[in-house]
């Protein structure tokens, strides 16, 4: 079992960049891939990002390709999510998971989940 803690989240401008971390407790978290979505008000559930078990293969959702970048720290128990360039379409709760098993595009895949951790872009 493994719990997971979202923070850096905040307002910024468009243009502006922000660093999510996903902290997560327990001595397995380096067997899990994780991943990284986010959820507007009266949206569903969008998968972002993607990252392995070790962070060699890593995926993104079209939209934010070459503006956002995820990585992991399994030595920190960490998984982190760059976004720059952020746009006010961005704006979401973003929510780091990990992953239980079959389809890494969709939430139910994922077995664990943080808080989430609000971003928001203004114009």
């Amino acid at each position: 079992q493994v719990q997971l803690v979202e923070s850096g989240g905040g307002l910024v401008q468009a243009g502006g960049s922000l660093r999510l971390s996903c902290a997560a407790s327990g001595r397995t978290f380096g067997s899990y891939s994780m991943g990284w979505f986010r959820q507007a008000p009266g949206k569903e559930r969008d998968f972002v990002s993607y990252i392995d078990w070790n962070g060699g293969t890593t995926y993104y959702t079209n939209s934010v390709k070459g503006r956002f970048t995820v990585s992991r720290d399994n030595a920190k128990n960490t998984a982190y999510l760059q976004m720059n360039s952020l746009k006010p379409e961005d704006t979401a709760l973003y929510y780091c998971a990990a992953l239980r098993g079959g389809n890494i595009y969709d939430f139910r895949s994922y077995g664990y989940w943080g808080q989430g951790t609000q971003v928001t872009v203004s114009s």
